[in-house]
């Protein structure tokens, strides 16, 4: 047996998915039996402790440090892999939005192929992005998006959501009242000033279950990919949100959509902003890609992300 088969760790996090990543458990035994490989399974007990035990795994040499978990949980178990080509990294989805599992080619929940295909160990190169030193492997979001969390978030940091209800009625109040705010967008051509109802950098296209922001994007193109949309009406805000989940607002003149390796954003107050999830704050943003960065497993045969 390929000696790189003894070196697995998956990292679970139990109450992704409303608990359904604690139900995967059995699965995931029954799974590294039928491969026969030699793997540990830990869980994480605490926001932040995903990167911890991932960190621990790389330093005691093993080789596939596996999330098991949401977008979230993934990001943290991916930090301490940036830019260590020794290192193989992948997600099992079993969060509640599962958008990153999307660039690799699988779906939201694994069918028994998906198992084999994904223990068949097909490996790929991606690119990450880098925001004010935080990573990101899907993207990261300013305006109404990142205003939806902060008023369905207790505190910074924090990645678990209240319940549907409660964030579908948060995101019609943000809807109705959110306003706009002016930013400068300092990039190579100069700076200039404009307003935020969404501004998206991403690496992969879907967000929040569904919503194709930045349906264009490549996981490995050595760019970034940016969606800002202008200040909107209330009934310009509901008529762009309806074409998002098919990718079509990328068309609207109100609309405006590029690649880039670089920006800088500059608010002249301290605004929400999400990383693959996680709420933050600050008023300036440096945002930068770190091309080819991460080795992953992924669907060669799926409808991946990838050039």
């Amino acid at each position: 047996m390929d000696n790189v088969n003894k070196e697995w760790v998956f990292i679970i996090n139990p109450i992704a998915g409303n608990g359904f990543a604690n139900l995967l458990v059995p699965k995931l035994q029954e799974m590294i039996q039928k491969h026969n490989v030699n793997a540990e399974i830990v869980f994480t007990e605490r926001s932040g402790h995903a990167t911890q035990l991932s960190q621990q795994y790389l330093e005691r040499g093993f080789r596939n440090i596996i999330a098991v978990g949401g977008d979230g949980t993934f990001n943290e178990v991916a930090r301490p892999l940036i830019d260590n080509k020794e290192v193989t990294t992948g997600i099992i989805p079993a969060g509640t939005g599962n958008d990153f599992v999307q660039i690799l080619g699988f779906p939201n929940r694994f069918s028994e192929k998906d198992w084999d295909v994904f223990f068949n160990r097909n490996i790929i190169t991606m690119d990450a992005g880098l925001c004010n030193g935080m990573i990101f492997l899907n993207g990261m979001g300013l305006g109404f998006d990142a205003q939806v969390a902060a008023e369905n978030f207790t505190e910074p940091g924090m990645v678990k959501r209240g319940s549907k209800y409660k964030y579908i009625w948060h995101i019609i109040k943000t809807l109705l009242f959110f306003k706009e705010k002016r930013m400068t967008v300092i990039t190579e051509t100069g700076r200039h000033e404009t307003d935020c109802f969404i501004n998206t950098i991403s690496i992969g296209r879907r967000f929040a279950g569904g919503f194709y922001l930045t349906p264009k994007a490549i996981a490995n193109d050595g760019l970034l990919d940016v969606c800002m949309i202008k200040k909107l009406s209330l009934f310009e805000r509901f008529s762009i949100l309806l074409k998002v989940p098919e990718g079509r607002h990328i068309t609207d003149k109100r609309v405006n959509y590029y690649q880039t390796k670089g920006i800088s954003l500059e608010f002249p107050e301290i605004v929400p902003f999400h990383v693959d999830g996680e709420l933050n704050y600050s008023d300036r943003f440096d945002v930068t890609i770190l091309p080819d960065t991460l080795k992953i497993i992924y669907n060669p045969d799926g409808n991946h992300f990838f050039k």
